[in-house]
């Protein structure tokens, strides 16, 4: 894929910042010393930890360039690494592994999620959030758009670039021989938007990424087009006017 665009995906900061602070505000880490952003994007989940922990040394990590640039301009005193999440190992025990929407991009999660408890200091807690929406209609309508248009034989693998998630039961029995203690719930926001193409601009910057990366100009207005009708048709507008985007995010905690 293309590298990410920082300011599209910050179009709709506070929606896409509210379930970091849903998860920081659960994690039982009263003063760490080392604390990791996996997948920092542009710092607005690293601004929350840096705001709780202000004395810890706190370490943000993406694969993109263009996340990272915006992270550090935002955050000047904290440091940014470019390393890939499916492969990144702390150099020490770290005390806080903090993952905001980012390890659903990462295959692997049966030898993922036992590395970075791994990685964790005694105590240390590894604080997880992944969105689990592959079943709403806002991505069951990326998929049909795909099979349904002339670009069908150029996108046809774009799906498998965003496994399932396990079940919650899947982590509770991955980290439960691992932790001393095991949290997980899934949480449901539904978010009011202006619009339709409100929607679409909300994963254009995200889930979408894998479907119109891929195409030329054409291809993707096209493609922008048929999936903007479904997506009218799948989220009628409500008494005042906007559409509710329901968004389901699954929430881990695990301390070691």
């Amino acid at each position: 894929m293309k590298d990410w665009n920082a300011s599209l995906y910050l179009r709709f900061a506070d929606e896409r910042t509210r379930p970091a602070r849903d998860l920081l505000a659960q994690v039982p880490a009263p003063a760490p010393a080392r604390v990791i952003d996996l997948g920092c994007g542009p710092g607005n989940s690293t601004e929350l930890l840096a705001e709780r922990w202000p004395d810890a040394a706190l370490v943000g990590i993406d694969t993109s360039e263009n996340m990272l640039a915006a992270a550090r301009e935002r955050l000047p005193k904290a440091r940014f690494l470019k390393a890939d999440v499916a492969s990144w190992r702390p150099d020490e025990p770290v005390d806080v592994i903090f993952a905001n929407a980012v390890l659903q991009w990462v295959t692997g999660h049966e030898t993922l999620f036992p590395r970075l408890m791994e990685g964790l200091a005694p105590g240390g807690v590894l604080a997880v959030q992944m969105p689990d929406n592959l079943d709403e209609p806002s991505h069951r309508a990326m998929r049909e758009t795909a099979a349904d248009g002339p670009w069908a034989a150029k996108l046809g693998d774009a799906t498998r670039l965003r496994e399932r998630i396990l079940p919650a039961g899947g982590y509770y029995d991955l980290l439960a021989s691992r932790a001393a203690a095991v949290d997980v719930w899934r949480t449901t926001y539904h978010h009011p938007m202006t619009d339709a193409a409100a929607i679409v601009d909300w994963v254009r910057a995200t889930g979408l990424r894998p479907f119109i990366d891929p195409l030329d100009d054409e291809e993707r207005a096209g493609f922008l087009a048929a999936y903007l009708a479904r997506i009218a048709e799948a989220y009628p507008p409500r008494a005042d006017g906007k559409v509710l985007l329901a968004f389901p995010r699954l929430f881990i905690l695990a301390r070691r």
